[in-house]
């Protein structure tokens, strides 16, 4: 049993970090009988303290907080250099100064000491698999955790550190890629990569990677997830904290999407703009550098320099308030099952 099986609604509100995931969105997903996630990532530790509490004001039902695992893969420091020397002419072209590159964990300690006092319900770690003692450790102190994975191996890895469940992440997500390592990526699709992960564990999974409608969360329940999560669709709620470009951007339904690593070093899929055209065939597996390098670029105010993360069925979002969103899809779901089980009966 995990805290899944208590939802309303099989429907977990992905953790968006940089902005989208806000403790007004979560709650409101929660108190709707969903599952909502903070999103710890760029943020501080007491940062994240400060979401924390601001969400426990807004409700006394479980939800979620996302952390990132810090990078395992070596990077090219001479790669990055030379991406640095072709974004050159967007500083000038914006007026900015590029950032600087330096790397980092993400605040990694201080977040896992957040966790010994905060004790979240639920806590997911996402760009890797904590040592089996760090998740003993989460554990203790009474959260459920999570682990983000996109291949088989991902998941064995996972469940043997001693994951109490495991979010199951297809090529057609939005945003970042939730792989342990940042090359030699699996692209498999949702519905294959659940199929394949749940043939080797009976841990609960979570499915996310392109998923829109009710209909969409009963087919990955189909396919033996236990719930569906969902991060576009969420992004023009009103609680959400997206950019009025990036919604406007989603709006339009005229783009499409790729995977690219030209923002930040690492796989995400977006809209296709100018900047992920030009520079994605450049942009080295570097993260978080690129992320640090291309920081004010994207803020620059132009929809063409920014990260527009997007799912690839991203036409199908609007601003509805979250917990109508969340009722709607649990609704959704039913009646596809219902009407499936009555076509076959």
């Amino acid at each position: 049993m995990t805290i899944l099986d208590g939802l309303d609604h099989p429907v977990v509100q992905a953790p968006m970090a940089g902005g989208g995931s806000t403790p007004e969105l979560v709650a409101a997903v929660s108190n709707a009988g969903g599952l909502g996630f903070l999103a710890a990532g760029y943020l501080t530790a007491d940062a994240v303290r400060d979401q924390i509490t601001r969400t426990r004001e807004l409700t006394d039902q479980p939800f979620g907080l996302n952390v990132f695992v810090p990078e395992r893969s070596a990077v090219d420091e001479a790669a990055v250099t030379a991406y640095a020397a072709e974004l050159a002419a967007e500083a000038d072209r914006y007026g900015v100064a590029l950032g600087d590159p330096s790397g980092g964990d993400d605040d990694w300690d201080a977040k896992l000491a957040l966790l010994s006092e905060a004790h979240v319900p639920v806590v997911s770690f996402t760009f890797g698999c904590p040592a089996a003692e760090v998740v003993a450790e989460v554990k203790r102190h009474g959260s459920e955790v999570f682990v983000t994975v996109t291949s088989v191996d991902e998941a064995r890895e996972a469940v043997a550190a001693g994951a109490d469940g495991l979010v199951v992440q297809g090529q057609e997500a939005g945003a970042h890629r939730g792989t342990f390592v940042n090359e030699g990526i699996d692209h498999t699709g949702l519905i294959p990569v659940l199929r394949k992960v749940s043939s080797v564990t009976d841990v609960p999974l979570v499915a996310t990677g392109g998923l829109a409608t009710g209909a969409d969360v009963a087919a990955v329940l189909v396919a033996g997830a236990s719930a569906a999560q969902l991060g576009t669709m969420f992004l023009p709620c009103p609680e959400s904290g997206a950019n009025p470009l990036h919604l406007a951007a989603l709006a339009a339904g005229d783009t499409a999407t790729e995977v690219t690593r030209a923002f930040t070093g690492r796989p995400a899929r977006g809209l296709v703009n100018r900047f992920l055209s030009e520079h994605s065939a450049a942009a080295p597996p570097a993260y978080p550098h690129v992320h640090q390098l291309t920081r004010d670029l994207r803020k620059a105010g132009d929809p063409q320099s920014m990260s527009l993360w997007a799912g690839q069925s991203y036409e199908f979002a609007r601003p509805l308030p979250a917990a109508d969103l969340v009722r709607e899809l649990g609704a959704g779901a039913r009646k596809a099952l219902a009407d499936a089980a009555r076509r076959w009966a």
